[in-house]
């Protein structure tokens, strides 16, 4: 058991990663159409807040963002388009490689300053993964991907898996 003088009580206190300001809200993951690139299939998904749906405009501009850029780590994955506040968005491509990891590749749009989606600037060793309501899809992924692995990995058992996705509450 830790004491009421650990670290553990010291950083709930005074350093806990979240600022005092802050109230949780839930989000809404809902798929879209998977995404056929020359070196990759891509599963869609969008986050978002509950009253606050994804312009056209945004979504638009994410597909075409990862269409003309070549992912490095092609093949099987998924990507999450996530609208952090009012004008915020991140793209996150993921695939799946060294047969149980996933590699990402992470785009954003700050606002009307930003006419399209761009590399996010990712400094310093220690850097940020994904959100709590980015784990949602990411957690459905990880078991739909297991189901693939334990699959016989044909045709029919991609087509599946493409269809395999998550939707609802995040």
């Amino acid at each position: 058991m830790i004491s009421q003088t650990s670290s553990l009580a010291r950083l709930a206190e005074t350093d806990s990663g979240i600022s005092e300001s802050y109230r949780h809200i839930t989000k809404s993951v809902k798929p879209g159409e998977s995404l056929e690139l020359s070196e990759a299939v891509i599963k869609w998904y969008e986050v978002y807040p509950q009253d606050l749906p994804l312009p056209d405009e945004i979504r638009q501009l994410a597909r075409a963002c990862l269409t003309k850029t070549p992912l490095e780590f092609p093949g099987l994955g998924f990507v999450l388009l996530h609208r952090c506040g009012q004008d915020f968005y991140f793209l996150i491509a993921c695939t799946w490689r060294n047969n149980n990891e996933i590699l990402e590749t992470v785009f954003y749009k700050d606002g009307v300053a930003m006419s399209e989606f761009a590399p996010f600037p990712r400094e310093g060793s220690h850097k940020p993964a994904f959100c709590v309501w980015e784990l949602v899809p990411v957690w459905h992924e990880q078991q739909a991907w297991v189901r693939f692995l334990n699959s016989p990995r044909d045709e029919a058992a991609a087509q599946m898996w493409v269809r395999d996705q998550y939707e609802g509450d995040a």
